[in-house]
């Protein structure tokens, strides 16, 4: 007896189709799994035959073979269990139904209950693109695939389930969430929350306005970690494309929570200064996302930027200026997107309080010059704003002037960034800050004394061809915030002044 059934399988987050083929002949009891499988796969063996057991079928004393078609590509993970036992029902004649246009996934307990995968809303997507009728998933996976139009979802949460649906006795409901679900997303941190602070306030909403890297440097208790929590209240909302792309990262990594829908706030992640590289670009044997791509079309904090590790500061210069991270591993490669900001946060020094005002520097000559090395120079112009967050005075923290708010802030953003998507409308360019260089040269056209003090200026500052073309992005920001179309001379002199810190303290 022969059957097959259709599946999915996933490889970082590239998916593609697979056939689960069980054939059933006499000889000696076996039970062999072919195709390339991994460990996980082949103890699904032990799986599927006590759950067949435990659901009231009977297990075949038979030679039984199933072979995970393509042959040629690793089969990971315990996606493909469902599949398999459905495939040995058919083939047994126990289930008699017609599942051509079926799709399955999912991971057998003992008793046949189905427990919840990771990568379920890529794999549903790639059931959908190959023209799956309707696709068996995981209960607790519902919501997450429930977001994909033109196939039936169908939620499970054991076997018998399935074949009550398969031979008519009971069927199983598809979900569909719509996708015009407005969804509400409230923010408890806001910048009015933040005292003084103007400059830096100013130099994050340019970031926010054009998806500018941002570097911050000041003594500690000034307010940097406050000032990069809230930058997420003053993004733009994502739209539906943005908040596919962010779902299936996190699904991939096993970061959805059980229910969730689609991810509709820009991420933030602020990870440990003790993080490694790999765990930040990713890895594993089966390479999963890193703290890189899980910021992906949002924000990515590292507080305390000397203390990362050197080889972890520099495995973000290809991201920063790619957009994606490759990782290569024997299996294969496997690129993930990492459109992010990357807000930098760090002390002048060891003891955080070089150009104090009140406060005594005590560190020597060459401690400061060892802090600052940490941080290297080609990393350093990857990122296009560097401001200072001095210290406040108490006339101004315990001032009773109302502060702005981030709902202000992020009109003003979201005009701005209005702008930038009808200039960059059929280019694939997201903002100002992913320009490629003949896009710069296109639209940061400036007027004939903007041009002048940005001449004069490249060999006073010793500036690179990347600070140039950041300048002008960071320009070209300010201007659409100013609603102006021509960059003016005053729309560089703030932007040279974001690229002043770096001449000051690594000179």
């Amino acid at each position: 007896m022969f059957a097959k059934v259709k599946s999915q399988g996933i490889f970082g987050l590239s998916c593609f189709d697979v056939i689960v083929e069980a054939d059933l002949s006499s000889g000696l009891p076996r039970f062999d799994v072919v195709g390339l499988p991994d460990a996980a796969v082949k103890e699904s063996r032990d799986r599927v035959r006590a759950s067949i057991k435990n659901c009231g079928y009977t297990f075949p004393v038979s030679r039984i073979t199933v072979n995970i078609a393509p042959a040629d590509i690793k089969k990971e993970g315990a996606f493909y269990d469902l599949p398999i036992l459905i495939s040995i029902l058919v083939a047994s004649a126990q289930l008699t139904a017609d599942i051509s246009d079926c799709s399955f996934i999912g991971e057998l307990s003992l008793n046949g209950e189905i427990r919840s995968a990771n990568g379920v809303l890529p794999v549903v997507i790639q059931a959908k693109e190959s023209g799956v009728g309707s696709i068996f998933v995981p209960f607790d996976n519902a919501v997450e695939a429930s977001v994909v139009e033109g196939i039936d979802v169908l939620p499970a949460k054991n076997i018998n389930e399935i074949v009550a649906h398969l031979t008519g006795m009971k069927l199983i409901e598809p979900v569909f969430k719509r996708l015009d679900e407005k969804e509400i997303i409230s923010d408890e941190l806001d910048f009015c929350d933040v005292k003084g602070q103007h400059e830096a306030k100013r130099a994050l909403e340019i970031a926010a306005a054009g998806g500018h890297n941002c570097l911050m440097i000041g003594p500690p208790g000034t307010g940097k970690s406050m000032l990069a929590k809230r930058l997420g209240s003053i993004l733009p909302e994502m739209n539906f494309e943005e908040k596919i792309e962010t779902t299936k990262i996190y699904s991939v990594a096993g970061e959805l929570s059980k229910g969730s829908r689609l991810i509709s706030k820009r991420p933030f992640r602020s990870p440990h200064h003790t993080i490694s590289a790999q765990g930040l670009t990713g890895g594993g044997t089966n390479p999963k996302p890193g703290e890189i791509s899980l910021s992906h079309n949002g924000v990515l904090f590292l507080d305390e930027f000397p203390e990362f590790d050197r080889r972890a500061k520099e495995s973000l210069r290809q991201p920063l200026e790619d957009g994606k991270v490759t990782i290569t591993r024997t299996s294969g490669s496997v690129t993930y997107p990492s459109n992010l900001m990357v807000v930098a946060a760090m002390n002048p020094c060891p003891c955080g309080y070089f150009g104090h005002p009140t406060r005594q520097c005590t560190c020597s000559d060459a401690a400061k010059k060892r802090y600052r090395d940490k941080t290297s120079g080609p990393l350093l112009d990857r990122i296009d704003i560097h401001i200072e967050v001095g210290a406040i005075d108490y006339e101004q923290l315990s001032g009773k002037a109302d502060e702005e708010h981030s709902s202000e802030i992020r009109k003003r953003v979201n005009k701005a960034r209005a702008i930038q998507l009808e200039r960059f409308k059929g280019t694939g360019i997201s903002c100002n800050a992913k320009m490629t260089p003949r896009a710069t040269r296109q639209y940061c056209i400036l007027d004939e004394d903007a041009d002048k003090m940005l001449e004069n200026s490249f060999d006073s500052l010793g500036l690179s061809a990347r600070a140039y073309d950041k300048i002008l992005r960071i320009a070209r920001t300010i201007a659409d915030l100013d609603g102006d179309e021509i960059i003016g001379v005053n729309h560089i002199a703030e932007a040279l002044q974001y690229r002043s810190l770096d001449r000051k303290y690594w000179r």
